[in-house]
């Protein structure tokens, strides 16, 4: 059975990079006891990035200003059904409705980029 993938990309103010880990260190926690098999957040490398290189491109897909970065998130499943079970008790889950406020993110929601994902190769 092939594996599912969701995967974002949020443009997120760099000087809201504290509060964000916080959020997705509560998160990555909620999504794994709900039986995620992986929970990543990635902070884009803030060393310039040359023009046409992986980061620039990503930060033209994030739309980001000056003063924010990029984060890359993915959480794994078994399976699209996997997923489906998963995200069903995580939205059901107090711990994350009480830190998911849209008025209390760290970064704008309608800005993010987000889709599911079937695995086509994993080493």
């Amino acid at each position: 059975m092939a594996q599912y993938v969701d995967g974002f990309v949020i443009p997120l103010p760099r000087k809201k990079l504290a509060l964000y880990k916080k959020i997705a260190t509560q998160a990555a926690k909620v999504w794994r006891e709900h039986g995620a098999l992986d929970y990543q957040e990635c902070v884009m490398d803030p060393s310039p990035q040359p023009k046409g290189v992986p980061g620039d491109l990503f930060k033209k897909l994030a739309k980001t200003k000056p003063t924010e970065t990029v984060v890359f998130a993915y959480i794994r499943y078994r399976s699209r059904a996997h997923r489906d079970r998963v995200n069903a008790k995580v939205m059901a889950d107090s711990r994350l409705a009480a830190m998911c406020d849209p008025q209390k993110m760290p970064f704008d929601m309608a800005r993010m980029t987000f889709g599911g994902f079937n695995v086509l190769v994993s080493g």
